[in-house]
Parts: structure tokens; sequence; C-alpha cells
């Protein structure tokens, strides 16, 4: 009986310890399936990237909105073509207000032909401190028939500054028939590149730098408004042909002040197109000097007015203040003083030429520039050829010249300058007004003063105008 009593509290006791088993064995399972929840299957993020961390910025910029082409990987070796690099710090720094491209000093940066294209946000800097050089075997340019090697187009508010240089490195340019000899059968682009060029450009600043041994022209405006120059050096030898300091197309509101140009043709050229420019405080030379044209080539249409050149050093060039037009052209100039200009050594220091020609002969033609209101005062220094030639068409002459204060001598030591006839002023169916002093006299019987020529001058004026939007 006793055994029999005993199974019930057995069975009660086995109950507990399995019912306890089964509670241990659901809360060792919750555990784990806890533990599941929380931890995550895979890694994703390197070590140095926690999660949640901001995304990087899209450019790299040393300050707030400054973008150092070295950030770009631009190598500044001198070697490694820096190109892509200029260009993705251009556009970052054309992205954002107040942006600079920086071109650190120290190094040099070789760049190929790049276009540096707007509409930026405004005021956009490339600060050169450093060197940019124009790769130096010609085969190595792109084949195009516009060229540059830097160009700028479609900006607003852009100032390009800084203590650096852009070396255009010229030379084998400027000896094209000896590179070709050198490399039968390579591939010569039909028109040399002009270092700095700016198309379409608004409220444009150049200052401080230096542009050096371009192939063609130095720096170039094209189609541009509100345009400002100030303290840049210009420097190729004497004998690089048609490398212009500054040339001026079709732009407008102009100022080129306290520079130094040094070139192989004019220091300054404005061609058709281009008003109210002021140009002062230049030393121009060795190089063509200051020139309006050549305008009217292959009977085009040619208009230049309101141009101021005063306080100018001119010293071992061609011409000194110089307008030159083609036959058969049509247009106006108008408006246009030369005033307070020291020359030295120069060949024609006064110029107008009506014929002129660059080929050994040109064709006589009847049309031409009408040429009025030129402005001659205070022109003193040497000569080595002629004081003044002034030669205009013979169907449509130069009207209300004035030549006013002129004193012009025969450099020293001169040999060749003997005759009388070159030491005297030129002036070829030229209407206007003289006023001394007056040195060669000869300047003072140099214009015609006709009461015909106010007539005339109306007819013509009236006439062009036409042409010309004023």
């Amino acid at each position: 009986m006793k055994t029999v009593k005993s199974l019930p509290l057995l069975a009660m006791l086995l109950g507990v310890i399995i019912v306890a088993a089964a509670i241990s064995t659901i809360s060792v399972e919750g555990r784990k399936h806890h533990v599941k929840k929380i931890k995550p299957k895979h890694r994703r993020h390197s070590k140095n990237t926690p999660t949640g961390s901001p995304a990087p910025a899209p450019y790299p910029s040393t300050h707030e909105g400054v973008f150092n082409i070295i950030s770009f990987g631009a190598k500044g070796d001198g070697v490694s073509d820096d190109s892509k690099a200029l260009v993705r710090a251009w556009k970052a720094a054309c992205e954002v207000v107040g942006g600079k491209v920086e071109i650190p000093a120290g190094k040099q940066f070789l760049v190929k032909a790049v276009t540096l294209q707007g509409p930026c946000k405004e005021e956009t800097v490339v600060q050169i401190e450093g060197t940019l050089v124009a790769p130096e075997k010609i085969g190595s340019w792109p084949k195009s028939s516009l060229f540059q090697w830097l160009n700028i187009k479609w900006v607003s508010h852009v100032t390009i500054q800084g203590s650096g240089t852009l070396n255009g490195r010229g030379s084998n340019w400027w000896n094209l028939d000896t590179y070709q000899i050198q490399t039968r059968n390579k591939y010569i682009p039909p028109m040399k590149p002009t270092a700095l060029r700016f198309y379409a450009a608004h409220n444009v600043t150049v200052r401080d730098i230096s542009i050096v041994n371009s192939p063609l022209c130095h720096l170039k405006f094209d189609d541009s408004d509100g345009v400002k120059v100030n303290n840049i050096t210009i420097s190729s030898p004497e004998n690089s042909p048609n490398t212009d300091g500054i040339h001026l197309q079709n732009t407008r509101n102009v100022e080129i002040q306290h520079s130094n140009i040094a070139c192989g043709d004019d220091c300054v050229s404005i061609q058709t197109g281009s008003s109210n420019v002021h140009i002062h405080h230049i030393n121009c030379g060795p190089g063509h000097g200051i020139s309006i044209g050549g305008l009217g080539k292959d009977k085009s249409v040619a208009c230049v007015s309101d141009i101021i050149v005063e306080d100018i050093s001119i010293q071992n060039t061609l011409a000194g203040v110089r307008i030159k037009t083609w036959q058969g052209g049509l247009g106006v100039v108008k408006n246009l003083t030369f005033s307070n200009i020291q020359v030295t050594d120069v060949k024609v220091p006064i110029v107008i030429d009506q014929y002129y020609c660059d080929k050994s002969k040109c064709k006589n033609q009847t049309r031409a520039v009408s040429i009025s209101g030129i402005k001659y005062n205070n022109i003193v220094g040497s000569f080595t050829v002629q004081p003044v030639r002034i030669a205009c068409s013979n169907n449509v002459p130069c009207m209300d010249v004035d030549l006013m204060d002129i004193r012009l001598r025969p450099s020293g030591g001169i040999r060749g300058l003997q005759t009388h006839q070159q030491q005297q002023a030129l002036c070829w169916n030229s209407y206007g007004k003289t006023q001394g002093p007056l040195v060669p006299s000869s300047i003072g019987y140099c214009l015609r003063k006709s009461n015909i020529g106010g007539y005339y001058s109306q007819k013509v004026s009236r006439s062009y105008d036409k042409i010309c939007p004023s």
C-alpha cells in the first residue's frame, strides 16, 4: 500500500522538472532570437568611414570658395599634363559666388589648349602665382581653325591676377620653315595660337601678371565690354612675327594702364568695332607702336571711335601712334586723341596710312575708310626716318586733323638721315590745323586748310554714319 501511495507524488515531481526545463529552453531561445534582431549580418562600411557620416564634398577646397589646382590632380612639374586639373578647378570655382582658382607659386604647370567657359556666378577669380607653360611641340596642339591657348568665354565679372606668368613658348611657331624641315610630314596647324583670349566677356580685369613669348597675340579681347588691364608685363623678342601685345576687336569700354609691353608687332592693336578706349601710362617697345588697324581689308566695313591714347613712352619701334587702313574698305574712324607721347628712336612717330599693304604690291582702289577728328598734341622725342607721314586716300581725304606742339628731332648719330627731304613731314590729301611749337618747321605747312573740306567732311560723315552705329 505504501508503494502505491508514493506514485502520484513522484509523477508530480517529474512534471515540475519537465516544466522547468521547458521554461529554461524557451528563455535561452528567446535570448538567441533577440540578439539576432540587433546584430547586423554584414558590415558594409570601411573602418575609416563610420555609419551615418556625411557624403564627401563635391570639390576639394583649400579654404571656402578657393580651389587649388593641386587638389584636382595637377602635378606642377612642368612635364605632366595639368590641363584637366585646371578645367576642373575652374568649373568648381565657377559654380560658387566668389569662387577662386588658385595656381600656386614655385611650380610650373603644363597646360594644353583649354577653354574656361561660363557663365559663372559673379566675381570669379583666377589667382596665378606659379607659371603656366604651353606645349612646346607644335604637333601636340589640337587641329583647330580658331586657335588660342587659354580661351575664356561667356563670362562676366572675372578677374585674372597674380604675380605669376603665362609662357606661350612660341619660338617654334616663329620659325615655322625651320620647324617643317626638322619635322617632315608633321601636322602644322593652320593658325598660330593667341596666349590668352577673352570672347564675349563682360566686366573683365587682368592685372599684375606676365605674359611672355606667345606664338601670336599675347592678350586678346573679342566681342567684349568693360575691360580693365592694369600693371601687366608682356614680353617677346623684337623679331617674333605678329606677336601683338594687346589686341581689341569689337570691344568697348576699355582701360589699359600702367603696363610694360615689348613684342614683335603692335604694343596695342585696336581693330574694327572698338570704341571708348582709354590707354595711358604704357611703356611700349620694341614693337610697332600703338596702332589703329589695319582696317577695311578685303573691302570690309570698319568702325572705330572715341579712342584716347595719352601719357605713353615709346622707344625703338617701327611707328609711334599709327592709323592704318586698306584701300577698298568702308566705314569710319573718328574722334581719336593722342597726347603726351614721348618717343625715342622711333622710325616714324606719327602715321596715318590709307594705303596700307602687307604685300609687295596691292591693287589701287577708290573706296576708303573715312578718317576724321584726329588730334595729336605734345608728341616729342626723336625719330630715325621721318617725323610725320600722313598719306590719305585720293577720294576720301582725312579731315579735321590737328597737329599741336609736335617736337621731333633726328636721333643723334643716325646715318642715312642726311637729306633735307627725309627730315620733312609728309602730308597727302589731309585737312586740318597746326599749332606751335612745331619741329621740324615743315609740320606747319603739312595740312591743307581749304574751306571745301568742311562740306566734304559732312557729306562723307552723313553717308558713312549709316554704316557705323553711333
